[in-house]
């Protein structure tokens, strides 16, 4: 690889795996013990649950997935500010459907139906979204225009 290309590809390499890792771990940690008492939860005088050994990890596989998946949003739009398709403007404009948006993502990707869970992957996503602004605004054209300079160089 080139110079200018490692510049950019190990800082985007490494804040991803951060961000995904950091996702992983919200999940688990924050989410996951509400969403496994809640599949659990159905206990009663007639009824016990008991869940396998791969209902379990199906549960945890998919929540640190979709976790690492959606911690990923600040590297995504950034990286989407670089190309010239989203900027500081289109994102403020646009963040009442961006909150929908993150609240439909929220109800399809948790595993459970109820509201605490959803609201507990929709509230990170709202986060996340406004970290993204702000990085798009620190991060966003004015780099991808010093990487193009510097690839003409060479």
């Amino acid at each position: 690889m080139f110079k200018h290309e490692k510049k950019v590809l190990i800082p985007f390499i490494v804040l991803s795996t951060c961000c995904f890792i950091g996702g992983a771990a919200f999940g688990y940690l924050v989410v996951f013990p509400p969403a496994f008492r809640f599949l659990v939860g159905y206990n009663n005088d007639y009824l016990t649950s008991l869940p396998s050994v791969s209902e379990y990890f199906s549960l945890a596989t998919r929540l640190l997935l979709a976790f690492g998946a959606i911690f990923e949003m600040p590297i995504l739009m950034v990286f989407l500010a670089k190309i010239g398709l989203v900027n500081v403007s289109f994102l403020n404009r646009n963040r009442k459907y961006a909150i929908l948006i993150n609240f439909i993502i929220a109800a399809i990707l948790t595993p459970t139906p109820d509201v605490v869970n959803q609201m507990m992957m929709g509230i990170p996503l709202m986060i996340l979204y406004e970290i993204s602004v702000l990085a798009v605004w620190l991060f966003g054209r004015k780099g991808f225009r010093n990487f193009q300079e510097g690839h003409q160089e060479e």
